[in-house]
Parts: C-alpha cells; sequence; structure tokens
C-alpha cells in the first residue's frame, strides 16, 4: 500500500477541485460538509476513503456518484467537467462510468440473483439481449454463484448477496466501482471474502474501486489510503 502517491492526473477516472458541499444554503442553518476537497482516482487503482463518523465521507461519495450536486468547485469525471449538466445527461453519465455497492446490497427480492445483476442494463437500455444474459451468468460465475443464477435474494446468504451486488454493480463495464461500507453488515469471514472478490475483480477486469470501509484491516489492504477528517482531506 502507498498512502502518498496521488493518482496521475492524464489517467484520472475522477479528478475534484476545491470541490465545496454546503446543506441549506442561503438560510441560517447552511452547513457545510465538504470543505475544498482536492481529489483522484486513475484507472485501475483500488483505494480506501477512511474517517471518523461525521467526516463527509457518505457525502463525498453521493458527490463523486453524481447523486448529489457540489456546492462549488470543479468535478472532472474522466476529463470532463459534469458541473452544469442536466439531470438526463448526469443519469447518462453515471450510468456509462460508474456501479456502486452499498452496505445493504439493495437487491429486489421479487427476482432471481441474474435479474437483479442484469437489473441496471434493463433500466439504462430499456431492454436486455442474449449477450447480456451471457455476460450477467458469466459475471455471477467470477463471483463464485454459477449455481444461484436463479435463485431469488431471500435463498442467499448475507455474503452471497452481497456477491450479487458485486456483480450487479460490474455488469455494465464501468470503469469505476464506488463502494459505501460494503463489508458493514458482514461478519469477518464474510467480509473478507467480499473484500478479496473485490480485489479480484480489480486486478482481472481492471475496474477501478473506492471503498468507504471503517475496517483498519481492510484499508490497509488497498494500493492507497485517503483519509478525510472534518469534511477535508488529511492523507491521500
Amino acid at each position: 500500500m502507498d498512502d502518498a502517491l496521488p493518482a496521475d492526473a492524464s489517467t484520472a477516472l475522477i479528478e475534484l477541485r476545491q470541490v465545496r458541499k454546503t446543506y441549506g444554503l442561503g438560510t441560517a442553518v447552511a452547513t457545510e460538509v465538504l470543505h475544498g476537497i482536492d481529489l483522484q482516482v486513475a484507472q485501475g487503482e483500488f483505494v480506501a476513503l477512511i474517517g471518523p463518523s461525521g467526516s463527509g465521507k457518505s457525502t463525498l461519495l453521493n458527490v463523486i456518484g453524481l447523486l448529489e450536486a457540489m456546492t462549488s468547485g470543479e468535478y472532472l469525471l474522466r476529463g470532463q467537467p459534469v458541473g452544469s449538466l442536466g439531470d438526463a445527461e448526469l443519469t447518462r453519465r453515471r450510468g456509462d462510468t460508474l456501479g456502486f455497492v452499498f452496505q445493504f446490497h439493495h437487491l429486489l427480492p421479487a427476482f432471481t440473483a441474474l435479474e437483479n445483476v442484469l437489473m441496471p442494463e434493463l433500466i439504462r437500455r430499456g431492454r436486455i439481449d442474449a449477450a447480456d444474459r451471457e455476460r450477467g451468468l458469466a459475471l455471477l460465475a467470477k463471483v463464485g454463484l454459477a449455481e444461484a443464477a436463479h435463485k431469488r435474494p431471500t435463498q442467499l446468504s448475507g455474503g452471497m448477496q452481497q456477491r450479487v451486488a458485486i456483480a450487479r454493480a460490474l455488469s455494465h463495464g464501468c470503469p469505476l466501482v464506488l463502494a459505501d461500507e460494503p463489508t458493514g453488515n458482514l461478519d469477518t469471514r464474510s467480509a473478507d471474502e467480499v473484500f478479496a472478490l473485490m480485489r479480484q475483480m480489480n486486478r482481472d477486469e481492471g475496474t477501478a474501486f473506492l471503498i468507504v470501509t471503517h475496517d483498519p484491516r481492510l484499508a490497509a489492504r488497498c494500493d492507497r489510503v485517503i483519509e478525510l477528517v472534518d469534511g477535508q482531506v488529511k492523507r491521500g
């Protein structure tokens, strides 16, 4: 692990320059949560984002994930600024570039594991075809769930459900996965297995990961650690 070297700007998937986020802007209770964030993640990197509760990690991940708008600053996604884009274009950029894995897997209980994996593509294009199904099955095989493709989430353990969520995040070939406490709801063994799987997908597929974690053991196994304290980057 090297927590001192930032991503090379020429290969940065995401680059934030003096990004600030304020809630309640223009009101008497306005609160700035992110205070001038400078941050890069390069192609193929495997990065941990750590910090105490209330440091702004989830807000930062939401801004990077185009789920919340920054108040000021500049955000380059694959070299292109996104600050002035409308909702439709933001949705397209999010779908083309970013995958998401959360602490709670958010699988749809009425659908099979394969159908859950294919859901982002169905939403993005309005249809799925034989090639999509083949890729979905291949992804489930890579996460060790080839035999569970047609099972529903209630038939799977917590660790298995999170594996499905990882396959879903990778289903449309996105170059960057944002993972918010992806092992936080798992026992130690399942957490280690899920982390190892993400690491494997990073190495095999070249997918970059930005992982929010409270687990110092997992952070130490990442390529780089970004530490957020009181809405500011303290290292990384």
